[in-house]
Parts: C-alpha cells; sequence; structure tokens
C-alpha cells in the first residue's frame, strides 16, 4: 500500500464551541458535508475533522477518558518566524492556551506550542530547510 493520511479526526466536547476556535483563531472555514454533527476542513489533500468525543470513542470501542499529554501533536507549518509569531498570537487572543511561547528551537527551527479549547496540543513552526508546495504543504525530498 502506497502511504496515505487520508482524515485526522479529533474528538470534542462542545462542537460548535471547537467550530467557531478554529473559525477565528485559524480563519479555517468548514468544507462541504459540514452539519451539526461534524466538521470538516480541506487541508490540501488531508482532511481535518472535529466529531465529539464521546461519539468518536464509542465508534472506536474505546474510553471517552482523557488525562495528560496524548502523545499526539498536530502541526502548522510555516514560511518564516513572523508568521509565527502572528499566529500564535491570533490563537492566543482568540481562546487557544499557550503551551509554550514562540523560541528558538534546538534544530535550528523556530517554534510554539498551543492547547485548543479541548486541550490538543498545536505546535506552530517555521524551519529553514523546509519547502512548500503551491497548495502550502510540505515537500519532503
Amino acid at each position: 500500500m502506497k502511504p496515505r493520511l487520508n482524515i485526522v479526526t479529533i474528538g470534542v466536547n462542545k462542537l460548535k464551541q471547537s467550530r467557531e476556535f478554529y473559525r477565528t483563531a485559524l480563519g479555517w472555514e468548514p468544507a462541504k458535508g459540514s452539519d451539526e454533527n461534524i466538521v470538516f476542513y480541506n487541508q490540501s489533500g488531508i482532511v481535518f475533522a472535529l466529531y465529539p468525543l464521546d461519539k468518536l470513542a464509542e465508534d472506536a470501542e474505546t474510553s471517552a477518558d482523557r488525562s495528560g499529554f496524548s502523545g499526539v501533536t498536530l502541526a502548522i507549518n510555516l514560511e518564516s518566524k513572523e508568521a509565527v509569531d502572528q499566529l500564535y498570537k491570533q490563537v492566543i487572543e482568540n481562546g487557544g492556551k499557550s503551551l509554550v511561547e514562540p523560541r528558538k528551537t534546538f534544530w535550528g527551527g523556530y517554534d510554539c506550542y498551543f492547547a485548543d479549547p479541548d486541550g490538543h496540543s498545536w505546535e506552530i513552526a517555521w524551519a529553514p530547510f523546509w519547502k512548500f508546495d503551491n497548495n502550502g504543504s510540505l515537500i519532503l525530498e
């Protein structure tokens, strides 16, 4: 099978509130197929989705209990340090919780972390060696 990642779905406690957070904090508009039960965002080849946590856990036949770090972070990679600073500020002003303020990294880049209203960890990062295609997707060579 060719490597592929098609959809990333995160469980949220208040779908309407999370939908508004992603609209105001990141400027993402819901894609076709979104409704009061699920929200989709087109991410240039990958679909990011919000779904009620209890229903997602039920579908996966697992517990909806969450505590501590889940071992997963989601990342938004940008073209400059200034873009990282700007998006971080916008996210925090719109309800994101600061986890790590923008900083130089040990690997030569620049990043920060925030949590969405449900505590999902997000990184916003820049690296001098990253290249992007016309859709804003990372090019790994």
